[in-house]
């Protein structure tokens, strides 16, 4: 199965992702975590192709996506579910199912209180529920 390796501007900002799998098949969304891209996706993305369109975006910072200074962008976690639901419409995904591990699970959750109806299913690893992001000493 062919992995592509795509771009979107989205709100500005020039997102990349990687994609597979027939537009007609159920939509599986693979959100990374931190310090991560879509590239720890590589070897899942082709054994899911074969019965979903798999979408796995570099989170905006991340992997081959555009990197603004914080001063230029908030990266909050609101924001860059902003992005991720920017880059979905796009692509005309409206109903999905999402892998969310660490950093992508505050995403994941966010657009998943925003639009139950657009969620068939969650998979979790080690994913974070916080509020307000890492703790300030971690950014430090």
């Amino acid at each position: 199965m062919t992995v592509h390796h795509r771009y979107a501007t989205v709100d500005g900002q020039r997102l990349f992702y990687r994609e597979a799998g027939s537009p007609d098949a159920p939509a599986i969304v693979l959100l990374h975590g931190f310090p991560t891209s879509s590239y720890m996706f590589r070897d899942l993305i082709p054994r899911l192709a074969d019965r979903y369109h798999v979408i796995a975006p570099d989170h905006l910072g991340y992997g081959h996506s555009d990197a603004p200074a914080a001063a230029e962008f908030d990266y909050s976690f609101d924001a860059l579910a902003d992005l991720t639901e920017g880059l979905l419409a796009q692509l005309g995904v409206s109903r999905y199912a999402i892998y969310v591990q660490d950093y992508g699970a505050p995403i994941g959750w966010r657009l998943a209180l925003r639009h139950p109806e657009a969620i068939t299913a969650i998979v979790t690893q080690n994913g974070n529920g916080y509020d307000e992001g890492f703790v300030e000493s971690f950014w430090t």
